[in-house]
């Protein structure tokens, strides 16, 4: 028995965070844990998170997810899928107050946090990572659906430099155990609303060139969202779209968090480990996919990000 099996079994009480903003693998991995919890243990649970894509209400549990502090104070608190504790946002008051702490991650910035810590950077995602400290023959369709959907985000359809062996394995065993694929991959992949199509449109025709064409960039303002009714959890697929741009090396894709403030996502084909740059400006990730925010005049951010780009080019 590991010390994450371990854990669980010694609290009554646990809560289950993620990062902020969370993508398909925060929220494939905390609910897929929460349902692997609460189907094999006598355990009261609560995942914590922002508000995330309604794509991903589907995952049983989900409607369940809190999105604001309660105050509560618990046994274990488990953080999935955080470079690092801060990245929980408000919910680090469950990580701080906790009897003990965990954390199970695969982000190679991961300096390691928690009581206990997991932080398995050969697997392609937190969901993988969890899959593989979890008795295998006690996930249930609900937990492998939920599993599968992160495999299938940070691999962005097993497309990514990230897509291993295992990570397909993974996935095998996911299905076989309940997980839908065709119906996770087209609902919470490839399917767009309206907005999202319109924002898509935007970004690509606001979309410009660096770097001999080696580096795309482009960014949304608030104008820009409200325009056509959209917001940031809209922007899913965005950056990823830029990245297969015939013959670009980095995508560079950004959008307004407040005043002067932009979230930057970065995603490289073969050569640049955007993970460093990201790391540089407080943020994290892997080596082909990353982000961070930063505050600062739109064209002053971008200047030094290309720049940071151009250094590995």
């Amino acid at each position: 028995m590991n010390d994450f099996i371990k854990e669980i079994e010694a609290a009554n009480t646990i809560a289950i965070t993620g990062h902020i903003r969370p993508d398909g693998d925060c929220v494939g991995s905390t609910i897929g844990l929460y349902n692997y919890i609460v189907s094999n243990y006598n355990k009261t649970v609560q995942v914590y998170l922002e508000e995330f894509s309604k794509d991903f209400m589907f995952l049983n549990g989900a409607e369940l997810v809190k999105h604001e502090t309660d105050g509560r104070v618990y046994d274990l608190c488990i953080t999935v899928d955080c470079g690092d504790a801060e990245r929980q946002g408000v919910f680090i008051q469950y990580h701080n107050e906790a009897k003990r702490t965990m954390c199970v991650d695969h982000h190679i910035s991961n300096q390691g946090f928690g009581d206990v810590c997991y932080v398995d950077v050969e697997a392609c995602s937190s969901a993988e990572a969890l899959f593989k400290l979890m008795d295998t023959d006690r996930i249930n369709s609900a937990a492998a659906e939920a599993l599968y959907m992160g495999i299938v985000h940070d691999t962005g359809v097993f497309k990514h430099s990230n897509t291993t062996r295992n990570a397909m394995t993974v996935a095998g065993q996911l299905i076989e155990k309940g997980a839908r694929p065709h119906f996770v991959i087209d609902e919470t992949f490839y399917k767009k609303t309206f907005a999202q199509n319109k924002l898509l449109g935007i970004a690509l025709s606001k979309a410009m060139l660096y770097a001999g064409g080696r580096i795309i960039h482009c960014v949304l303002t608030f104008d820009d969202f409200d325009s056509v009714g959209a917001s940031s959890i809209d922007t899913d697929g965005i950056v990823d779209q830029l990245r297969i741009t015939e013959g670009v090396e980095v995508a560079f894709f950004m959008y307004q968090l407040g005043t002067d403030e932009y979230k930057i996502s970065l995603r490289s084909n073969n050569i640049v480990d955007v993970s460093k740059i990201a790391c540089s400006h407080g943020g994290g990730g892997h080596i082909r996919a990353a982000g961070f925010s930063m505050t600062g005049e739109p064209d002053a951010i971008v200047d030094a990000v290309v720049a940071d780009i151009s250094k590995q080019l």
